[in-house]
């Protein structure tokens, strides 16, 4: 099918139009440069023939979105929304790079770079479902990239929010990277779709393609959707990706939404965790903080308005304290004290005698020695309490098992967690996830599966449990 022309570049007060950037199904987006301040920006403009009451309302309601979320370091920063003179809504949004989507199809990202997109991108997603907004199109080509380098998360276009998806909506779809069940018109999307979605595209920068597209096989739309529900992708085929991380987007993309990740941040978790079994720095998490996240308006104000020092401007400057005159004669020197009655005297304080001065050394030897008691003591106390607690890390037992087709659910009682601990669980001798639920779904990758699991409280790790082992071939 022969591709359409771009749109007219709408005139827009204020910006001078440059050349077009790309075309979408919906919308145009353009380079223009912004006059005050000046600046590149892109302008994404719907098309004038698709626009109606209903596409405005999604425009708007996407605006609205973004302005709301671009605070984030990840997600694409919006300027300004508008309507251009000839009936167009646009979008005046941060000039970003669309490299990556194009870059992951010829050549190999490395995987600690592409952990390092994931866990940003991932943080980007799970700041969306905290404010109740589920992306609904999470693919390589929306993860842009700034001129720093920094990976962003963009068009929200078809994006709803949690409490208000209809199930009835209609929304355009990306095939390769949607979830089953949203292929299936079951849902419109939800959180657990999110996260297949997001392993889908991890998985695709790192193999070059998308999860169910088969090199010089047949890819058209009921060849994917139909690999898709039977959701099994192909390994990567990378050496350097390791187990634990394939094992992770193979979970991401469960065909039961059960058996996926329970959240975005679990995830991203995970993928922290993938990163130091590398041996490579932690990408930090990018959430906002309850204290903002929660805040007035005039407690933001208050954390930046900048204050005055003491003694700038016109303020009085604090004034120095005296030192008070020595009341009694505990140490040589001259000194003076002044009289009510009378003017200054001078006086020569006496040195106290020698008795006294040897009682005053020995009494304070006598405190050192008891502090020095007290905090070995203490030591002792805290490196015994210490070692008691790691010694009873509960350790899991009577790991139980169901079988559907080549499909392993693991489950097994709460040994009694603190708050913190995790799970590490080990399938057929590889360290493959660290989590919290006490549940763990995995597609055997022969004809049977063991699994092992031990408890991790602050970084150390427990006894393991005895292996859990699975003949799929018998069931």
């Amino acid at each position: 099918m022969a591709r359409r022309l771009p749109s007219q570049p709408p005139v827009l007060p204020g910006f001078s139009y440059v050349h077009i950037l790309g075309s979408g199904g919906f919308a145009d987006v353009f380079l223009y440069e912004q006059n005050m301040p000046r600046r590149q920006v892109a302008v994404k403009v719907m098309l004038s023939e698709v626009v109606n009451d209903q596409v405005r309302q999604m425009f708007q309601a996407e605006a609205n979105l973004m302005a709301q979320l671009s605070a984030h370091p990840s997600i694409l920063t919006v300027y300004e929304a508008s309507v251009s003179s000839d009936g167009r809504p646009y979008l005046v949004m941060e000039l970003c790079s669309s490299s990556l989507s194009e870059r992951y199809r010829r050549e190999r990202i490395p995987v600690p770079e592409v952990l390092r997109i994931a866990v940003k991108i991932g943080s980007a997603i799970e700041t969306a479902h905290r404010a109740g907004v589920l992306h609904r199109d999470i693919k390589p080509s929306n993860i842009l990239t700034t001129q720093y380098g920094h990976p962003v998360l963009s068009d929200f276009g078809i994006a709803s929010t949690l409490t208000t998806q209809r199930e009835e909506d209609s929304v355009g779809l990306s095939i390769p990277w949607s979830a089953p069940e949203v292929l299936l018109d079951e849902t419109s999307g939800t959180i657990s779709s999110e996260v297949w979605a997001f392993a889908a595209t991890v998985y695709s920068l790192l193999a070059g393609r998308s999860p169910f597209e088969e090199p010089g096989g047949s890819n058209s739309s009921s060849d994917l959707m139909s690999r898709i529900a039977r959701a099994k992708p192909q390994p990567i085929g990378r050496a350097d990706v390791p187990a634990s991380l394939e094992a992770l987007l193979k979970r991401g993309m469960s065909r039961r939404p059960d058996g996926r990740p329970a959240s975005v941040l679990e995830f991203v978790r995970e993928l922290q965790t993938i990163e130091a079994e590398l041996g490579v720095p932690q990408t930090a998490l990018e959430i906002a903080l309850d204290e903002w996240a929660l805040g007035t308006v005039a407690d933001l104000e208050d954390r930046t308005r900048l204050r005055p020092l003491p003694g700038a401007g016109n303020a009085p400057a604090p004034r120095r304290r005296r030192r008070r005159a020595a009341a009694s004669g505990e140490y040589a020197g001259i000194g003076t004290v002044r009289d009510a009655s009378g003017p200054q005297r001078r006086f020569s304080h006496s040195r106290p005698a020698a008795p006294q001065r040897g009682v005053q050394a020995v009494t304070w030897l006598l405190i050192a020695s008891a502090v020095l008691v007290i905090a070995l003591g203490a030591t002792a106390l805290f490196v015994l309490l210490r070692a008691t607690t790691d010694d009873q890390l509960p350790v899991v037992s009577d790991i139980s098992a169901t079988v559907d087709g080549d499909t392993v659910e693991f489950s097994w009682r709460d040994p009694g967690l603190a708050e913190g601990d995790l799970y590490e669980i080990e399938v057929d001798g590889v360290r493959t996830a660290t989590q919290a639920q006490p549940r763990y779904v995995v597609t055997a990758p022969g004809d049977s599966v063991c699994l092992a699991v031990t408890v991790n409280r602050q970084g150390k790790a427990g006894a393991q449990s005895a292996e859990k082992c699975v003949d799929v071939a018998d069931e």
